[in-house]
């Protein structure tokens, strides 16, 4: 085993020594060194084989990379879904926010042009539990000053009264609902009469209290307001007359009314704490829309002679 030994590190030796002995030939012999022609035979018998070695390697080295960095890239995407959610939640969020501003500019709008002081709210429920049929629950009650029998509008106009108040919630009994009864009179004139809802239909029965009294298609309405102002403050926009049913001099004169109201798009509502000081009359009423006049062609013939 010794001798073994001794033989090894002779050959180690002797091949440590003939290693220095070429390289330092070739470094000498620079660009005309002996040893190109061994070097440029070893490339021909080893570059393929180095090639093919490649070929394997390259995908095997690039399935490695793929799987060390297959956690970042699903957290770029996770970090890519988060980023798109939020970018959705802000368009919905500032649709929102935009389509109440409007709400909200048209609801001071029209407070401001009744002279009501409202308090804001918004609906938060459809119906409840309670027997009323058409009804909606406001965020807003007694600590905010409300009271039952207040009238409740929007931009556009009456929406019902407040039916009844808990500290932070009232409930709204919508003017289409059968049970709402609402004086109302019509523009310009002194003809006075109710309306009656429909539930589900969304029109309103208006009945005049005069049979000779005369109403027309397109004729607005406005509360006429009630004793001490509730529930009805005088002056909110109702609808207009789609239909009229009956003659002047019958016993009855009757008509549809279609609401200004939305009733089933409510959002932001304005309660009527404090009633305005005169009866704003027509005031409130949005100006009527520009005719547009109808065109007139007129048509000259001529004759022919002998004719």
């Amino acid at each position: 085993m010794n001798r073994d030994t001794r033989r090894t590190r002779v050959l180690l030796a002797l091949l440590l020594i003939t290693s220095i002995s070429l390289i330092t030939i070739d470094y000498r012999g620079g660009d005309s060194s002996p040893l190109d022609g061994v070097r440029s035979a070893a490339a021909a018998v080893f570059g393929p084989v180095e090639k093919v070695a490649a070929a394997i390697a390259s995908p095997v080295s690039d399935a490695v990379d793929s799987v060390s960095n297959l956690g970042n890239g699903q957290d770029e995407v996770a970090r890519l879904k988060k980023q798109n959610q939020e970018l959705k939640r802000r368009l919905r969020t500032g649709a929102l926010d935009r389509h109440r501003a409007r709400e909200l500019d048209d609801l001071l709008h029209l407070a401001g042009a009744g002279r009501y002081k409202i308090v804001p709210a918004r609906v938060i429920a459809i119906g409840t539990a309670q027997t009323f049929s058409w009804t909606v629950t406001l965020d807003a009650g007694s600590r905010d000053g409300l009271r039952p029998d207040m009238t409740v509008l929007n931009g556009d106009g009456l929406v019902g009264r407040v039916k009844t108040v808990g500290p932070s919630t009232a409930t709204v009994l919508l003017a289409v609902d059968p049970e709402s009864s609402v004086g109302v009179r019509l523009e310009s004139t002194m003809e006075v009469g109710f309306t009656t809802g429909h539930g589900a239909h969304h029109d309103l029965d208006l009945q005049l209290l005069d049979g000779q009294s005369t109403v027309e298609r397109g004729d607005r309405l406005v509360t006429f307001g009630s004793q001490g102002d509730m529930p009805y403050v005088p002056g909110v926009p109702v609808g207009s007359v789609v239909s009229v049913t009956g003659t002047p001099g019958s016993q009855t004169r009757s008509a549809t009314v279609s609401p200004y109201v939305d009733f089933t798009s409510l959002d932001l509502v304005g309660v009527v704490v404090q009633p305005p000081r005169a009866d704003p009359r027509d005031a409130v009423l949005p100006p009527r829309p520009a005719s547009t006049p109808t065109p007139t062609v007129t048509v000259t013939v001529t004759p022919k002679p002998g004719g």
